[in-house]
């Protein structure tokens, strides 16, 4: 885990590029080899910055009028775990990892209806 950096910090910058619809500040959170991994409908595993662009993309070309709007977010031994609206308004909740230059190394989300009341960490996130 990083320790010379605000992680919750990094998180609150990526839901504001996102409610911005900034795409290149948004991947530019990212480390260049970056994982995204999405069980939001079809699961779908997103990897370095043009698969990250494919993915953000359209989502940020169609947001509804609550989208990214924070929920709850808490820091984990193993990073930051974000409970918000996606973009198109539903409850999801996102787990954020880091490298140690503090950029987005990889995120896990799924829906939050999906999930067991919140645990500890990010455990909940295993396949």
């Amino acid at each position: 885990m990083a320790d010379d950096f605000d992680q919750v910090a990094l998180v609150v910058d990526w839901l504001d590029a996102c409610r911005n619809r900034d795409l290149a500040t948004l991947l530019d959170l990212y480390a260049h080899d970056a994982t995204a991994e999405c069980r939001c409908g079809e699961a779908k595993l997103s990897e370095g910055r043009a698969e990250l662009e494919a993915y953000w993309r359209p989502r940020l070309d169609a947001l509804a009028p609550t989208a990214f709007g924070l929920e709850e977010i808490t820091p984990t031994a193993e990073g930051v775990v974000l409970d918000y609206l996606s973009h198109e308004g539903q409850p999801v909740r996102i787990a954020f990892s880091f490298t140690r230059d503090g950029k987005i190394q990889a995120t896990h989300c799924r829906p939050t209806a999906a999930l067991q009341p919140r645990a500890a960490g990010m455990q909940d996130y295993a396949g």
